[in-house]
């Protein structure tokens, strides 16, 4: 039997449950050899209050969420698989919003936890950042995501980020059959402030053999961090 992606390893028969696209787009791993490039448009990128402004300064130095609001901004999301350096199958979650004064990225690098129940979902350039996501399904053929622990690692640091400081986050994520693209909703929200950020908007996805075109330079982070 050919090996499972970690995403239908994470989901189990609910998997099954999602749109033939979604399977597909989903299925990117080093068993199926595919990697996956999303482009498309945000018609929205948003923040919540003030108070968030600098959070997000910070975080957009190690490409960690999207300092900059917009519409109609032009989006390219890259899902490619390799083999960390700790031997852990990965797949990149790497946006980049063409934003007015430069692009923006937003990196993300996800593995299979180690009891094989949810995703770890390295933040960043440096992976400074984890967090545990759960997959589901929407009831309809759709994926929801959600965050669930959040932690700080940095040398012998690692601490759990406070819920006072700390976000959760929500992707939903469908296909339309009508135009043939994805259709994404991202949403970060603080328990106690109220929505922080998020964006949404939709996309076509084209596949590659990764095998042939391997992991174009940049796309990994500079840090890997080897605790999960």
């Amino acid at each position: 039997m050919t090996p499972a992606s970690i995403f239908r390893t994470v989901m189990g028969p609910e998997f099954d449950r999602l749109h033939p696209q979604l399977q597909r787009r989903f299925s990117v791993g080093l068993a199926s050899g595919e990697a996956c490039v999303g482009r498309g448009v945000m018609d929205r990128i948003w923040h919540g209050g003030s108070f968030v402004k600098p959070f997000l300064a910070v975080g957009g130095t190690r490409n960690i969420l999207v300092p900059r609001e917009g519409r109609h901004i032009p989006f390219t999301i890259e899902n490619v698989p390799y083999t960390d350096t700790y031997g852990r199958e990965t797949v990149t979650f790497v946006r980049t919003f063409q934003l007015p004064g430069g692009p923006r990225r937003f990196d993300a690098q996800m593995v299979l936890g180690t009891q094989g129940d949810r995703i770890l979902d390295y933040l960043g350039t440096h992976q400074h950042l984890a967090s545990d996501l759960h997959f589901s399904t929407d009831g309809r053929g759709g994926l929801v995501i959600r965050s669930g622990t959040h932690r700080f690692r940095e040398g012998p640091v690692d601490v759990r980020v406070p819920d006072l400081i700390g976000g959760d986050a929500e992707v939903r994520e469908t296909f339309d059959d009508h135009s043939g693209r994805f259709r994404i909703r991202v949403r970060v929200t603080n328990r106690r402030f109220g929505p922080l950020f998020g964006y949404e908007g939709s996309f076509a996805a084209s596949y590659t053999d990764v095998r042939q075109c391997g992991v174009r330079p940049g796309l990994r982070p500079v840090r890997e961090e080897a605790r999960a």
